[in-house]
């Protein structure tokens, strides 16, 4: 499961706004994962080369597109609510056009089509370089559909256009799809297999980031640590690739050293890892490197053994824990945070209390945490039944919420006294005085504005915290600062 943002991104201020011969209005938001956000920076790319520039505003949208997420009911509702407002305005404005993207359209695409007939266009998440057609198609009349998933697509030759953007971070896509079968995600259906990026063309990306002033990267990818480039496609074909391609790829630890070395002075971030697929080469390459920020993202989803074979995770309570105390030796102050699924079908309370104790014995700085949705194409669906009361479900889903809290509150406490490498990225959400920012191990740090400037790295003294939030004070730029 991915990191889920219940956010969207409502057009941009910035980029394809500069192209001047551009005459028409591309209006984007996105859910759910950080993919999604990539995605559609993807699309307003293409779109750019089309005529389109990108608004803030709906009303004077001549193409309305909404990138979906599939991963939980609440996140298709969400969706659906916003296509009722699309259309609402689209009847006083007969020429505008709406479109589905991502995970949702490959799912729905008859659905949304031909039954409720609340779209105009449906393209899958490895289809987006045929939205020229696509327009074409809408805008004779017809209605458009491309939701065929691809064995090569990576999108490593389009430069996205930065939506939405605070200028300082921003997303680079590694990945593409999942070769992990786990019993309760839509992922491999509506992506498709996993396939890898050109290293180089990852590198040339982050340095074109640099160029334009970005400080920091996240190196995206459904199961980052499983990234594998050798030339060829698929990564389940890899065994079939020849002597050359095996003896020159590169994994996942192998790209995050050529990141770091091509630009020491970015911070480096990378989501979401999968426990089964992530390596101590990769944690040693964390440490080894000062601009890898001290972070893991490591859904767990359940703390019992019996669940997790169920959910077909592959691996255990005890491999999780031993993996976890080797990143506590090898990186003592990582930061890491959590996914974890309450009322699985067939948890049990001892399987409920498993998960606790997990919880009790990592000491998550922080979590992402959901009551089991059932969402249908999974083997989930198909093969177990959803017998979790939604009552106990949420009682569960409390408890696992509370210990989280109650940990949060002990890791942001141990920053108390330190004085801490925050990067700004922009004005705290509840005081203009203040700048927010984030150390290496993710953890958001609010204090006084003061001199200093959005994309500066400042030494920030620790005063304060809540479970959330470290609050501080400014003594000074950090070494690495412009």
């Amino acid at each position: 499961m991915e990191k889920v943002i219940d956010e969207s991104i409502q057009g941009s201020t910035l980029n394809t706004e500069s192209v001047e011969r551009n005459a028409r209005k591309l209006y984007i938001e996105s859910y759910g994962c950080q993919m999604n956000f990539s995605d559609s920076e993807i699309v307003a790319s293409i779109l750019a080369g089309e005529g389109f520039n990108t608004t803030s505003e709906l009303e004077e949208a001549d193409l309305v597109l909404v990138n979906t997420c599939s991963i939980r009911e609440k996140a298709e509702t969400t969706v659906r609510k916003r296509l009722e407002k699309f259309n609402a305005v689209k009847k006083s404005k007969p020429h505008m056009k709406v479109g589905v993207l991502g995970c949702m359209a490959e799912r729905l695409k008859s659905q949304l089509l031909e039954e409720e007939k609340i779209v105009d266009m449906v393209v899958g998440p490895d289809a987006y370089k045929d939205l020229p057609n696509l327009v074409r198609e809408i805008d004779e009349g017809r209605n458009a559909v491309n939701v065929i998933l691809s064995k090569e697509e990576t999108y490593g030759d389009v430069a996205p256009v930065r939506l939405n953007t605070n200028g300082v971070t921003a997303f680079v896509s590694i990945t593409r799809g999942c070769d992990n079968m786990c019993t309760f995600c839509v992922v491999p259906f509506t992506r498709g297999r996993e396939r890898s990026r050109d290293p180089q063309s990852v590198v040339q990306e982050v340095n074109e980031l640099w160029e334009q002033g970005y400080k920091e990267v996240t190196l995206l990818g459904q199961n980052v640590d499983s990234y594998l480039w050798y030339g060829g496609g698929l990564k389940k074909d890899f065994e079939k690739a020849s002597d050359i391609q095996k003896a020159t790829s590169v994994n996942f630890s192998g790209l995050l050293a050529m990141v770091a070395e091509a630009q020491p002075r970015m911070r480096i971030r990378f989501s979401t890892s999968n426990p089964q697929d992530m390596t101590l080469d990769v944690v040693r390459t964390m440490a080894k490197y000062k601009n890898i920020c001290n972070y893991i993202h490591l859904p767990v989803q359940s703390g019992s053994d019996r669940i997790l074979k169920a959910m077909n995770r592959l691996h255990t309570r005890e491999e999780y824990m031993n993996l976890i105390t080797e990143i506590r030796r090898i990186i003592p102050d990582c930061g890491i945070s959590q996914d974890m699924i309450a009322g699985f079908p067939g948890e049990t309370e001892e399987d409920h209390q498993d998960t606790l104790s997990l919880m009790e014995f990592v000491k998550y700085d922080f979590g992402f945490m959901f009551a089991y949705s059932e969402r249908p194409g999974t083997m989930a669906s198909r093969k177990l039944e959803d017998d979790i009361p939604e009552a106990i479900k949420k009682r569960r889903l409390q408890e696992i919420i509370a210990m989280q809290q109650k940990h949060s509150l002990y890791r942001t406490q141990q920053h108390l006294g330190k004085v801490e490498e925050v990067l700004i990225e922009g004005p705290s959400r509840k005081s203009d005085a203040h700048w927010m920012g984030r150390t290496s191990s993710n953890t958001v740090v609010v204090f006084p504005k003061k001199q200093y400037q959005v994309g500066q790295f400042v030494m920030v003294s620790i005063k304060d915290c809540t479970s959330a939030t470290l609050l501080g004070e400014a003594v000074g730029l950090a070494e690495n600062s412009n």
